[in-house]
């Protein structure tokens, strides 16, 4: 979720050259420490994670994170922050570093609203894939990552339009292993924060590119669709609405020809926005067992298969986004301006 991002932040960005942008402080690694909780709504969290596990800070003085994926050739995680147009790269080894810039608007023209990549993939040729903001399309990077060395900002658009329409501004996405990317369409994204004048698509979608290049909408039942995530069979498309009248988690059945049918609401985290807590349903990943770590109104919320809310994991921010990382047993997050982490005794969908 992008939608609190400050309004001094963007009039800035909109007076800045897109590839020099000074935000002030730069953004830093530092020795891990602890901050937050984990709060235990249920026994069956300890087989997750153990509730006194410390979650660690990693790196700070981010704009807003986001978008993290696991880079398991070089053994390090790549984020996005949005309003800086730059994807950041940390590992225990080297730190925190500067990875591609421009990430998301490769325009020349100064524009407003959010511009960067957010939500990121690696398929399995080593390409990245993102969905760019301020380009208001899915992409790839033109050359596999390589380990060690930062790529060119060279892009390939993977999906821009759809119905001759382009997209309002490409969130967050999840790659099927028959090589199509579903991903969600919301509107935070545009000029002027999102203003839906701006938009040639009156509603906010999710959408798949097959492995042919055929795009396609998936779904339309989402007010505000944001993050999404495969069961481990890839026979549900979980999808998170970051809607404050109704944050919810749909499930779809997926069909051989990636149709989405039987729409249902999964988990309902509503009353947890009504208390005040930071965050909405955002990003997500889907453990090993189909339990869902889901960010939310007060951080991860560790949601089992069944749909029961088990706990949260907390930093104390709003929490966009997660990713599996190491072996699969570490959760890492993008925290507002944290990059953070927890051990869990768990593992990621796909380790």
């Amino acid at each position: 979720m992008t939608t609190k991002l400050k309004d001094i932040a963007l009039a800035t960005l909109a007076a800045s050259c897109m590839t020099t942008l000074s935000w002030g402080a730069e953004p830093m690694g530092v020795e891990p420490r602890p901050v937050g909780k984990i709060e235990r709504h249920d026994p069956a969290l300890d087989a997750i994670v153990d509730p006194n596990t410390p979650i660690e800070i990693l790196a700070e003085g981010f704009e807003w994170s986001e978008g993290p994926v696991w880079w398991r050739a070089d053994g390090s995680l790549l984020f996005s922050d949005i309003p800086r147009n730059t994807i950041f790269k940390w590992s225990e080894q080297g730190g925190l570093e500067e990875f591609l810039n421009p990430s998301g608007y490769t325009g020349e023209i100064p524009r407003g609203g959010e511009l960067g990549s957010n939500g990121l993939a690696i398929d399995p040729q080593q390409r990245l894939v993102m969905c760019q903001h301020g380009d208001r399309r899915v992409a790839r990077l033109e050359s596999p990552l390589k380990p060690g060395t930062k790529p060119a900002a060279k892009f390939v658009t993977v999906a821009d339009r759809w119905d001759g329409k382009r997209f309002n501004s490409p969130n967050d996405l999840v790659l099927h292993s028959n090589g199509a990317v579903y991903f969600t369409d919301p509107m935070y994204g545009l000029q002027k924060g999102g203003d839906p004048s701006t938009a040639e698509i009156d509603f906010m979608g999710v959408y798949r590119c097959g492995p042919d290049g055929k795009v396609t909408l998936a779904t339309r039942a989402m007010t505000k669709p944001n993050g999404l995530a495969f069961s481990p069979d890839e026979k549900i498309l979980y999808v998170g609405q970051s809607d404050s009248e109704a944050a919810i988690w749909r499930a779809f059945d997926v069909q051989a020809d990636g149709t989405l049918t039987n729409e249902r609401v999964f988990f309902d985290a509503t009353d947890l926005v009504k208390q005040g807590l930071k965050g909405a349903p955002d990003g997500f990943k889907v453990d090993k067992n189909g339990n869902l770590l889901a960010t939310g109104p007060g951080g991860v919320l560790v949601i089992s298969k069944d749909g029961k809310h088990l706990g949260t994991i907390s930093t104390g921010e709003a929490i966009a986004n997660c990713a599996w990382g190491d072996d699969g047993g570490t959760l890492y997050m993008t925290s507002h301006m944290y990059l953070a982490r927890v051990k869990t005794k768990t593992r990621g969908a796909g380790f």
